[in-house]
This record gives structure tokens, C-alpha cells and sequence, in this order.
């Protein structure tokens, strides 16, 4: 298998088709929620919270079974339908239009997969194996949501609010370097993660 080429993508207003809404489908329809995708929903029966998402108009549901024209101006596909033949026929349909498709749990339909994601605020770090062994990944994921405390949700944000307010400075290039490159040292995280700690026990005891 040649090496995957890891990358975010942006699907803010991008259409995003979701084939299957019950134990499997639910979990990546409800990844999909925070992107601002416009997420289309097809099949023939739906989890609780599924059916909760389209009634908050937070996706649209379709309870019926799925045609290949579901695909038309698709951005991308996920599959999570319990039948083997229905995931192979979309996997191939969407192969003819171009379109990126992952066929969950089923690594060879797959043209992308979903990483394993330690998510602290605007910080995400993903783990793949490229489908060869997701227990792993999770378990890598476990260890680092240790490594990387949720203090590190804050510290990023200063960092981003710092970062532009030294690009529009007048200070020369390489000091800007330097003085970005200090912030984001861990020195730095230790006295940003200790002044939100001693702020959170002022505010606890007020």
C-alpha cells in the first residue's frame, strides 16, 4: 500500500453524504456536525440522536433506501449501512463520479479513513494506521490526551491572539521568529497552564 498523504480539509458548506444512521453511522455523522458541512443523511432507519440532529435541522434526514443519483454534487461519501452489497455499490458508484468514499470498518473501500483525534480546542493531533490496526490508534490516542492536558485549548488560543498581533507589528522578521518560537515553548505552556490555574482557584473561591 503506497504512504497516505495526511491533511485537514476544510468542509464548511461542502455537501457530505452519510449512508447509514444507527450504531455505526451515528458516531461519524456526529464527527461530521462541528465542520459546518451540509450533511445529507440516507437510511432506512435512524438512531435517537440521529433523528434528534435532523430535527434541530443540524442535518438532513432521509428515511428510505439509497439510489446511486444520492451521489450527484457529493463532496464525499461515508457508508455505514449493515449490508455488504449495498457499501460495495455505493463504494463503486462513487469511484465512477469521483468521489471520496469511506465504507467504515472496510479499509480496501476506503479513500480516506478516520484518524484517531486528541481534540484540545483548536489543537488536534490524528493518528492512522492506515486502517491496519485502529485499536491502536486509540490506544496512542489515550496516551496522548495525558501527554496534552485540556490547558493546552487555552494556550493555543493566546498563541493564535499573540501570533497576529506580532504579524502586524513593526518588529523585524527575524524578531519575530524568535519571539513566536519563545511562545510556543514549553516553558511557556508551564506559565500559561499556571496562570489559568491560579485564575480558576481565584474564581472558585470568590
Amino acid at each position: 500500500m503506497k504512504t497516505l498523504f495526511p491533511m485537514f480539509v476544510k468542509l464548511d458548506g461542502r455537501p457530505v453524504l452519510v449512508v447509514g444512521a444507527g450504531r455505526v453511522g451515528e458516531p461519524k455523522i456526529r464527527g461530521l456536525l462541528a465542520t459546518g458541512a451540509s450533511i445529507r443523511v440516507i437510511a432506512r432507519d435512524a438512531s435517537e440522536a440521529v433523528s434528534d440532529w435532523a430535527r434541530a435541522e443540524k442535518i438532513t434526514l432521509e428515511e428510505r433506501a439509497f439510489v446511486p443519483s444520492d451521489l450527484d454534487n457529493v463532496f464525499l461519501v461515508v457508508v455505514a449501512t449493515s449490508s455488504r452489497a449495498v457499501n460495495q455499490l455505493i463504494y463503486h458508484e462513487a469511484k465512477l463520479r469521483r468521489i471520496l468514499c469511506n465504507v467504515v470498518d472496510v479499509p480496501e473501500q476506503c479513500d480516506f479513513y478516520y484518524p484517531a483525534v486528541v481534540q484540545r480546542g483548536n489543537l488536534q493531533i490524528a493518528i492512522s494506521t492506515s486502517g491496519e490496526s485502529p485499536s491502536l490508534a486509540q490506544k496512542l490516542r489515550r496516551q496522548l490526551e495525558k501527554q496534552f492536558g485540556p490547558g493546552y485549548a487555552r494556550w493555543v488560543e493566546e498563541l493564535g491572539e499573540t501570533r497576529r498581533r506580532v504579524q502586524i507589528s513593526n518588529l523585524d522578521p527575524a524578531r519575530k521568529r524568535e519571539l513566536l518560537q519563545s511562545l510556543a515553548s514549553a516553558e511557556a505552556l508551564e506559565a500559561s497552564i499556571a496562570a489559568e490555574s491560579k485564575t480558576s482557584r481565584r474564581s472558585d473561591a470568590l
